[in-house]
């Protein structure tokens, strides 16, 4: 795991020196080392800082050239079937190699196979190389968006970094950049901002399963895997194969993602997915794995009783963290620094305090993210398809009127669940509300006329028909993962030079777990119901029979609380008038409605500070 930057400039020669300077941002990403190349016309530089992962020695150290010398490459994230790609690359040429690691077996690969290399991987990773010859700068990103790739490009000067930060550094040589409203309005409506967009109209992210390439002639980028494209006519329907094809795929997986040359370990949280993947870890080890969970003192539901339980009945090294609320304030800051741009999703404080103490014994974890999207463990399933019953949809109308009339907070944020028409696109609906969010309508109302964007998103054609619930979960798998929940384990873990893999979003589990029928997804109201019958070979039913109750932390409290000044000094006359993003009188009825009982629009309120928050510190950027 590390951080990658680099530039290609069709014209004038690329900057050694701004290059170091981006790369250097990125040292938390990779304490390990650092280096950079520079190509003999001097068009192309690529930074590097590594976290020694896999062959620990100098020689592994990026850049790192083909034995042919005509390829150089930088490499963030890992490819788990190196040991594969390597048996196969002699087959063909006779290679001396140097290293034990996956990034000369990927240099080779590509030196060997050309952008064709990338259907071979199975992995998470952004990866740059730079062809000499031809003077083309090839850019890959992993299948599910695991790894991050950032880039600017203006038609001459291309620039590209594992992380925004590391591109605020053009800002000295082009000048400011401008706020980008569309993101602004994804990020009100979604608590993140899905790809392509970032905060900065001058920075996109790289699409995830895409490959590009920069050259005198321009950039262009395609995709090579398409999640919409891998959905089959006909689905998997017979349960006991299904459970015995998912339990190999999850041992697979698990088993790649534990070769490793560092010590590691598993976060366990004490619910279905990582007490799986945890659960598979330990079978196929031959010695007890580390597992890390963590709680609140002050918790009304603490989960880290049951993690220990599962720790204990799986005989693993158990660590658990538990921590002071104190704690987690003290983190509200970082924030920012970690995630670059707006980023309203909280549980981000409590992945970061992970992260910081597992990082005191081991430099690699698995993480059990990707099982509720692909096996339909959200609470919004069920909005979907209690929306698309006709006789819901035909009395949407009076019951979004007396729920808005309750004096209870709950029913007041389920009346604005039933507020849409024929027009509305019902996932990001629904998600939108169920999160906490603001719905198209109430965003609309929200913002100033000059920052009011429509957000569309396009017909996908599939070979087969998704239904309510299905589609609802392919729109939290193609977005919400990504760009929320995978950006969270990213940012938070190499904010402390932890690499976190994620076993249960390896392209053959996804590609199999969209293709299984709903009906071993979600079972008599059972979500997750297939995953669970696995998980149940490894570890006692009785250990799940309770409720589920998540990690987060209780801002919708503390903001009345211990984070009131928050609120008094990003929600202000002053701030609101400067940015002129909101209407200061709708903000301001927001937090009355809020103090007066209304609790429910604690997340709408925290995403607007965070916002306001971010361009306090961001004061040399453009709005308008």
């Amino acid at each position: 795991m590390c951080g990658i930057s680099g530039i290609f400039s069709v014209k004038a020669t690329a900057s050694l020196n701004l290059v170091q300077e981006m790369t250097d941002l990125l040292k938390h990403r990779g304490p390990d080392a650092g280096g950079y190349y520079q190509s003999e016309d001097g068009h192309c530089v690529l930074g590097h800082r590594r976290l020694s992962i896999i062959d620990l020695r100098d020689a592994a150290n990026q850049p790192m050239p083909s034995s042919c010398g005509r390829y150089m490459i930088v490499f963030n994230g890992e490819v788990y079937n190196f040991k594969e790609l390597k048996e196969d690359i002699l087959k063909f040429k006779d290679v001396n190699f140097k290293t034990t690691s996956d990034t000369e077996v990927l240099i080779e690969a590509f030196a060997l196979w050309g952008k064709a290399f990338i259907y071979k991987l199975n992995g998470m990773f952004s990866i740059a190389i730079y062809d000499k010859q031809d003077k083309i700068l090839w850019l890959f990103r992993d299948r599910l968006g695991i790894k991050p790739l950032f880039y600017f490009w203006n038609g001459e000067f291309f620039a590209f970094s594992s992380e925004l930060k590391s591109l605020l550094a053009l800002r000295q040589k082009l000048g400011a950049f401008h706020l980008n409203k569309e993101a602004v309005n994804q990020y009100l409506r979604l608590g993140y901002i899905p790809e392509p967009n970032t905060i900065y109209k001058e920075v996109q992210k790289f699409g995830a399963a895409h490959l590009g390439a920069v050259s005198p002639y321009g950039f262009s980028s395609e995709s090579y895997w398409n999640l919409d494209k891998k959905i089959n006519k006909f689905t998997y329907n017979d349960e006991e194969k299904s459970k015995v094809r998912l339990n190999e795929l999850i041992e697979s997986s698990v088993k790649y993602r534990l070769i490793s040359d560092v010590p590691f370990g598993t976060f366990l949280s004490g619910g279905i997915d990582s007490s799986l993947v945890t659960a598979v870890a330990q079978h196929v080890s031959p010695t007890p794995i580390n597992t890390f969970s963590i709680g609140f003192k002050e918790a009304k539901y603490n989960e880290a009783e049951h993690a220990a339980k599962i720790a204990n009945q799986l005989k693993t090294n158990h660590h658990e963290f538990i921590v002071s609320y104190q704690d987690a304030v003290e983190h509200f800051d970082q924030i920012i620094e970690a995630y670059d741009e707006p980023y309203a999703d909280s549980s981000a404080i409590p992945t970061m305090l992970v992260s910081k103490l597992a990082k005191q014994y081991v430099t690699m974890t698995l993480s059990g993210d990707g099982g509720d999207e692909q096996f339909m463990g959200y609470g919004a399933y069920t909005w979907a398809k209690r929306l698309n019953n006709p006789f819901i949809n035909a009395m949407k109308g009076p019951a979004k009127f007396f729920l808005s009339k309750s004096k209870q907070s709950k029913y007041k944020r389920v009346a604005e669940m039933f507020n849409y028409d024929a027009s509305t696109h019902m996932p990001s609906h629904i998600f939108s509300v169920e999160q906490y969010f603001f719905s198209a309508r109430e965003l609309n109302d929200l913002l100033l006329k000059g920052m009011q964007q429509e957000l569309k998103y396009p017909l996908v054609e599939r070979e087969r028909k998704l239904n309510a619930v299905e589609n609802q979960a392919f729109f939290d798998l193609k977005h919400y993962l990504k760009d929320d929940l995978l950006v969270k384990v990213d940012r938070a873990s190499m904010q402390y030079s932890l690499e976190t893999r994620v076993p249960l979003l390896d392209h053959r589990i996804v590609e199999f777990s969209i293709n299984l029928n709903d009906k071993l997804k979600l079972k008599n109201k059972e979500s997750k119901y297939l995953l669970k019958q696995v998980l149940y070979e490894y570890l006692p039913k009785e250990l799940f029979d309770r409720p589920k109750w998540g990690f987060s932390i209780p801002i919708r409290y503390w903001l009345q609380n211990e984070l009131k000044y928050l609120i008094d000094n990003y929600l202000s006359d002053t701030v609101l008038l400067k940015y002129r993003i909101f209407d200061k009188d709708k903000v301001k009825d927001l937090v009355s409605r809020y103090f007066a009982g209304e609790d429910h629009l604690f997340n709408k309120i925290w995403a607007i500070i965070l916002l306001n928050q971010w361009l306090e510190k961001n004061e040399d950027l453009t709005i308008y």
